[in-house]
């Protein structure tokens, strides 16, 4: 299976994702933890279908030392009991975030009181702009039909 499209050849595809790459940058510098950010990642792309952001998300969680139960349970994480209290309030702001369409209202003030009971001002703020970085990444990949399966972790630097 090829992409429609290659981003990474495309002028003007790789010039505009240079510049969303550089936002996430400044996240990774951030407090909020790389374990919350990436389960982030992956749970966003998980709802919207992309399946090379799932690989990429999953494979660079899992070398940063994620275990593989927290992983495989992402998917149902209201359920388990492997995640803590702040990593459930980021995973539903990231479900409503990313769900927007599906609820009038967008994102709940329940949520985000959740979520703000967990992380500070910079952390929220990391939250928001990651949860939108990793909804532009995965529309983009579904857009283009970009495949999966062959992402190694670091491959992008």
């Amino acid at each position: 299976m090829d992409a429609r499209l290659n981003l990474f050849a495309n002028s003007v595809a790789s010039k505009a994702l240079k510049h969303i790459v550089s936002a996430g940058k400044v996240l990774a510098d951030s407090t909020l933890p790389l374990a919350t950010q990436e389960l982030v990642r992956l749970r966003a792309s998980q709802i919207n279908g992309c399946g090379f952001c799932t690989d990429m998300h999953t494979k660079d969680a899992a070398h940063a030392g994620e275990t593989s139960v927290r992983l495989n349970l992402v998917a149902a994480w209201r359920e388990a009991t492997v995640f803590t209290d702040a990593e459930r309030a980021a995973l539903e702001l990231t479900e409503q975030g990313t769900r927007i369409a599906d609820a009038a209202g967008g994102v709940t003030d329940e949520a985000w009181a959740n979520a703000a009971k967990h992380y500070d001002e910079d952390e929220l703020a990391a939250l928001v702009c990651g949860i939108a970085l990793i909804n532009t990444f995965n529309r983009v990949n579904v857009i283009v039909r970009q495949p999966a399966g062959d992402y190694t972790p670091g491959q992008f630097g």
